[in-house]
């Protein structure tokens, strides 16, 4: 898969800009603060629909603007496409191929990337919502079914919540929600479960070849209904749903909210068998980070058949083992790259073998040819 071009009008600092890209390797080179991160951040709003940086479609709008429209043409395995998304206004728009799409859950999964960005390391070092909020961004770029039962679910959560707020006491007030938290619910910790049993397989061996096998990183899915595994139905994990909502009602009726879910559940993270958040160093951690990402590129060209493309935005100055750099730079080479820096040291073999720079300063970009 490949961005070939991206158009920007008004969104964040830069009033119209166009680019067209190598289907190698593109470096955005300029001093904080110019606009390198947004552009980057346009590309991560095409592919899942959110800002890595902000939940406000405002913050994204020049400020002299109503809206912010951004227009990328994609070449894939299956034709090409072109994708518009534009914010503000009375709310999102979003077309594919010029024609407008209902519901962003249809807009979603047509363009697929991984960004690995500085804040990662709040993947390990911040509570489960961060960890819940990864699954559900990889799961929702790979499988738009995923995405179709994590809205329903949400949707039936904040109903069931507000009844538990009320103080609505009657059992029977509560069955239907109850059921179609199970019937959604079911189908999103299938699929998570799924999900992490094939991402362990990468990400351990990506970490392996990273500290040169001295040490052992695995994971666990913790949720809150009790004993979930790979394995089960989508039916015997429904089941095992419900009884846990009936059996927290009155602990919920007390608290005020639904206490036990998908949306309350955890992924812990293990070196060597020890939590990585009470025993892991900041570099072990920020190697966790890395493998994790790494792995979602391999996950997607085996659920696709393509790789994503890879969004690099001001790590290669955080990674000072060398065998970490190698190892996103080998990566970088084997999928379309965008690649955010300050400096363009360490850079020299990505940039003779063809790639693509561009300038960025004050909200304008210029390429340079290499």
């Amino acid at each position: 898969m490949q961005l070939h071009s991206l158009s920007l009008l008004n969104f964040r600092n830069y009033e119209e800009q166009s680019l067209t890209f190598s289907p190698e390797v593109n470096v955005f080179c300029g001093e904080n603060g110019q606009g390198k991160t947004n552009a980057l951040e346009a590309m991560l709003l095409l592919a899942v629909g959110k800002s890595h940086r902000t939940n406000k479609d405002r913050d994204m709008v020049r400020w002299a603007a109503n809206t912010a429209t951004i227009t990328g043409d994609i070449e894939c395995r299956t034709g090409s496409r072109s994708l518009r998304l534009e914010l503000g206004g009375n709310g999102r728009k979003a077309y594919i191929n010029r024609l407008q799409l209902g519901k962003m859950t249809d807009f979603i999964g047509h363009f697929q990337v991984v960004l690995f960005a500085p804040e990662d390391l709040q993947l390990v070092k911040a509570g489960p919502r961060e960890r819940r909020r990864f699954l559900d961004v990889e799961l929702g770029q790979t499988q738009p079914l995923y995405l179709h039962h994590l809205t329903h679910y949400n949707r039936t959560l904040v109903q069931r919540n507000k009844l538990l707020k009320d103080g609505a006491s009657d059992p029977t007030l509560y069955m239907s929600f109850d059921a179609q938290l199970a019937h959604h619910g079911a189908h999103i910790l299938h699929r998570r479960l799924r999900f992490l049993e094939e991402l362990q397989r990468y990400a351990k061996q990506i970490y392996e070849e990273i500290s040169d096998g001295r040490e052992e990183f695995t994971f666990r899915y913790a949720s809150s209904v009790g004993e979930v595994q790979e394995g089960l139905s989508i039916d015997e994990i429904a089941i095992r749903v419900e009884q846990a909502l009936a059996s927290k009602h009155s602990t919920d009726m007390r608290m005020g909210y639904t206490s036990v879910g998908p949306h309350r559940d955890d992924l812990r993270l293990y070196l060597n068998g020890q939590d990585v958040q009470s025993f892991a160093s900041q570099g072990q951690q920020r190697t966790i980070a890395l493998a994790l990402r790494l792995a979602e590129i391999d996950f997607m060209y085996q659920e696709l058949g393509e790789y994503p493309v890879l969004l690099l935005d001001d790590v290669l100055s955080e990674l000072d083992d060398r065998r970490q750099r190698n190892l996103v730079l080998s990566m970088s080479r084997k999928v379309q790259t965008m690649i955010t820096t300050t400096s363009l040291y360490h850079l020299e073999r990505e940039l003779a073998d063809g790639a693509r720079l561009f300038r960025v300063a004050s909200g304008i970009i210029s390429c340079d040819n290499v």
